[in-house]
């Protein structure tokens, strides 16, 4: 038998596991993602790629020939940029006070100032640019090109252009990592380029066919070296970066044109068109799983993490049935109804 010091001290051990599998069960708890609220903006119904300016909580809306900027906090819009023809990104260099606007139809970039945003000029690119992407470690902006297969180097700083990448395919996202490297979604090849941004040359290039077929979004877990990149077959790939091994596949929605990390809360999203936020859990060293499927909005296809607030905003609108099909768009996009164009909020709560 135990006597009383004993028994005290084994109940105290007991009491400390208790304590310690209770905090344990409360940290395992996830977040719990809502849509929060809806902003309904007038003007047109295009839109493509949202970028988040988290200095100045400011979220940069495509919008067809214009660029909007909204206050989150205040809920208004508090500039456009405007004759950005056929735009479908923006990049920040906070660094030296610009932003970078691809302008699709007119194969350059706008570049505008931060704090006023007035644009300053524009920049030839090559044909069809489309998403852009910021590296701080080289103060280069790299612009996708999807009519030439290639990237449009450009010095932040004085506005020239340093070069151009040849690609092995056609670029849709790209996402840099903090070892001189950039990895870049090439849609048509089921494919991802790695490219060295010291040679700006293409170094390796990573097959991820069958699992993934026509990637589309793609993001980084830098500390963890994971891409997470979404493709057309409705899968998200997780893919180490540095030996393009496929490591996990899990299922999503359809239409995704959009992936996201959280580098706090371990979670990666793939924002889908046919009106789910689809959430992983990557918590865990190398073992993903479907954390929550959120009901959005049909059309939410793309959208911008805040990494302070863990907020996700969508862009979408309100559909009335589908385009007409023809032969090269045999698969139509939902129709737009004017004058529909709406921002979600998405929050998370324990």
């Amino acid at each position: 038998m135990l006597g009383k010091t004993s028994r005290a001290f084994v109940l105290g051990i007991l009491a400390c596991l208790s304590t310690l599998s209770g905090h344990a069960q409360a940290d395992s708890v996830k977040p719990n993602y809502a849509v929060t609220d809806t902003l309904h903006l007038p003007g047109a119904t295009r839109w493509d790629i949202l970028t988040f300016d988290p200095k100045e909580h400011r979220l940069f809306i495509t919008r067809g020939e214009s660029v909007d900027v909204l206050d989150v906090a205040a809920r208004k819009v508090i500039g456009t940029i405007p004759d950005t023809h056929g735009v479908h990104a923006v990049a920040l260099a906070p660094e030296f006070g610009k932003g970078f606007i691809s302008d699709g139809a007119a194969n350059t970039v706008t570049v505008f100032d931060l704090t006023t945003l007035k644009p300053l000029g524009t920049i030839p690119t090559g044909t069809k640019p489309d998403v852009v992407t910021y590296d701080a470690a080289t103060g280069r902006i790299f612009v996708a090109n999807g009519g030439t297969n290639d990237m449009t180097v450009i010095d932040a700083k004085n506005g020239t252009v340093a070069g151009t990448i040849k690609l092995d395919g056609k670029p849709e996202f790209a996402v840099i990592d903090d070892a001189g490297r950039l990895y870049v979604n090439l849609e048509d090849k089921s494919q991802m380029d790695v490219v060295d941004l010291k040679s700006l040359k293409v170094v390796t290039h990573y097959d991820l066919a069958p699992a993934c077929d026509g990637p589309t979004g793609l993001a980084i877990d830098i500390h963890n070296q994971r891409l997470f990149a979404t493709c057309g077959n409705k899968a998200m790939v997780v893919v180490a970066a540095k030996t393009g091994k496929i490591l996990a596949t899990m299922p999503i929605g359809d239409h995704s044109d959009g992936a996201a990390f959280d580098p706090d809360t371990k979670f990666a999203f793939s924002s889908n068109g046919d009106g789910t936020l689809t959430i992983v859990d990557a918590s865990a060293p190398d073992h993903y799983t479907v954390a929550q499927t959120l009901k959005s909005l049909p059309t939410a296809r793309t959208m911008a993490l805040d990494p302070s607030t863990h907020t996700i905003y969508l862009a979408a609108a309100e559909t009335d049935g589908f385009d007409p099909a023809t032969p090269e768009h045999p698969h139509p996009r939902p129709h737009i109804k004017p004058d529909t164009f709406m921002i979600l909020t998405v929050s998370a709560s324990r």
